[in-house]
């Protein structure tokens, strides 16, 4: 039986002014050695992953880079059978670009080299299947993928150096609206953090599971509705260095939240399905409304991804 890690990552999508595009190779010490994929790697804990992408491209390239957007956010797993892990990895996919240093190799480290290479010259390397898809070329058989997801709660708390309990978690919310143009929220139940203030309707992936699937799923359990997705909006990055919730004792967490466009075609009366859970109300706001609710009655997230969509 291999033992279930879950991780988030954050990734580069870097081109010259030549159309060329940056690749590490896997060394000797990584789970895959020899194949080829975008430099990047895992978010620390508390750790904004637009700062992951910068100091992990250095770190592996010797290129300092500047994030220019969001470009995916996918989920997999894979199976590493030798080191006796199944590692499930929800994958941040951002655009860069090159501000200064000197392509470097490494010595000792889980990548070595670092080159530029046309698509054409790309698509003959063994490739992670995330950096195919990312680069929109053909996916190598390159990843054991496991038969079936493990099971792995879906909050997970650990012992931290310091003794605090600690958590990182990876969730997808929705930015839901009718076509009347009406916005879905739902209420925070008591006993969690940020009971009382309204929010978008989502929640944590599960282990194996894409962020989309998540999301649709999360919407017909916690508001009853069916919804499509529509489009990427951004990710955003919470640390509550001691959240309180219905564990009864402080927990160093870290949230990492994709927020997504989506349109619920036939709308209904909401219902709350997962009841005893987080979420405790579910309702239609009209724009108006939503724009008349004080600030501290929507959670963090939840203002940030409605003015990314333009809504307020």
């Amino acid at each position: 039986m291999l033992e279930p890690l879950r991780r988030i990552a954050a990734y580069a999508v870097c081109a010259d002014s030549v159309g060329r595009v940056l690749l590490v190779r896997a060394s000797e010490r990584a789970g895959t050695p020899g194949t080829w994929s975008l430099p990047g790697g895992a978010v620390d804990h508390g750790e904004d992953p637009n700062h992951t992408v910068v100091r992990e491209t250095a770190a592996e390239t010797g290129l300092s880079v500047a994030v220019s957007g969001l470009e995916d956010v996918l989920a997999d797993m894979r199976a590493l059978p030798d080191r006796g892990i199944t590692i499930h990895t929800d994958r941040l996919i951002y655009r860069v670009s090159v501000r200064g240093g000197t392509l470097t190799d490494r010595v000792d480290r889980p990548t070595d080299l670092a080159r530029w290479f046309t698509l054409d010259e790309a698509r003959g390397l063994p490739l992670r299947a995330f950096t195919a898809r990312a680069l929109g070329l053909p996916s190598g058989a390159v990843d054991v993928v496991p038969d079936e997801a493990p099971e792995f709660p879906s909050f997970y708390a650990v012992p931290g150096p310091d003794g605090l309990h600690r958590a990182q978690r990876f969730a997808a919310y929705a930015v839901a609206t009718d076509p009347e143009g009406r916005v879905l929220l739902t209420r925070v139940a008591d006993g969690y953090p940020g009971a009382g203030c309204w929010h978008l309707p989502g929640g944590g992936t599960d282990y194996g599971e894409q962020p989309g699937a998540a999301l649709i799923r999360e919407l017909v359990e916690e508001t009853g509705q069916t919804g499509r997705l529509v489009g990427l909006l951004g990710v955003a990055s919470h640390r509550d260095a001691a959240s309180l919730g219905p564990e009864g004792y402080p927990i160093d967490w870290h949230g990492v939240r994709a927020f997504y466009r989506v349109v619920v075609d036939r709308p209904a009366p909401p219902t709350v399905a997962d009841v005893g859970g987080s979420t405790c109300e579910a309702r239609w706001f009209a724009r108006d409304e939503l724009e008349t609710l004080p600030a501290d009655r929507l959670t963090e997230v939840t203002a940030e991804a409605v003015r990314a969509a333009d809504l307020a």
